[in-house]
């Protein structure tokens, strides 16, 4: 049996009777991917774990409301996946967690961890400078840079234009680059 006929054997007996092997068999088969697409946009292990564990709880919970006529099952859960980073970085959950990783960070030597620190200073500036976006921007940067859809693939997830998805991706480039030239990031 292929391995997508398998997820929809799972899918289904998660819908009919909330099967706990099969949501533990479905969740094992998409769980790293979904945590490296959570690490790449956090580059902080502990969060990208509670931000994937966050995903796959949704997941259950709407799961009864998937449908396979509508999108493919990966799609539909990354369209769940997209949203956590999103409204975690606009939460207040994150701005304090921004100052607890500046105490911890003052407690550490520098030198051992600096390119380490600098790299994720830089993108925590793109995901702050992204987040000043509307909602749609917001999702569309981060399915192309870190899930690395293409326009096509984010258009259906989306439900958008293909045109419009890369208006605003191209937009929101233009607008970080701005950022940063004029140095208000």
């Amino acid at each position: 049996m292929g391995i997508d006929k398998q997820i929809n054997k799972w899918i289904l007996r998660i819908q009919k009777n909330s099967q706990e092997k099969s949501a533990d068999l479905l969740i094992s088969h998409y769980y790293h991917e979904i945590y490296i697409y959570m690490y790449k946009q956090t580059i902080d292990k502990e969060l990208a774990m509670e931000l994937t564990q966050e995903v796959f709880v949704r997941m259950l919970q709407r799961i009864k409301n998937y449908n396979s006529e509508l999108a493919g099952f990966r799609t539909w859960l990354y369209r769940i996946a997209t949203n956590k980073p999103v409204y975690y970085y606009r939460s207040r959950a994150f701005r304090q967690a921004q100052v607890v990783q500046m105490l911890e960070e003052d407690l550490f030597d520098e030198a051992d961890f600096s390119l380490d620190i600098e790299r994720k200073m830089e993108l925590e500036q793109i995901i702050a400078c992204v987040g000043q976006l509307d909602v749609t921007r917001h999702k569309i940067f981060r399915l192309k840079i870190f899930g690395e859809y293409s326009f096509s693939d984010i258009s259906k997830m989306m439900k958008i234009p293909e045109s419009t998805v890369k208006t605003k991706y191209y937009a929101t480039q233009r607008f970080i680059r701005t950022q940063f030239e004029g140095g208000t990031s």
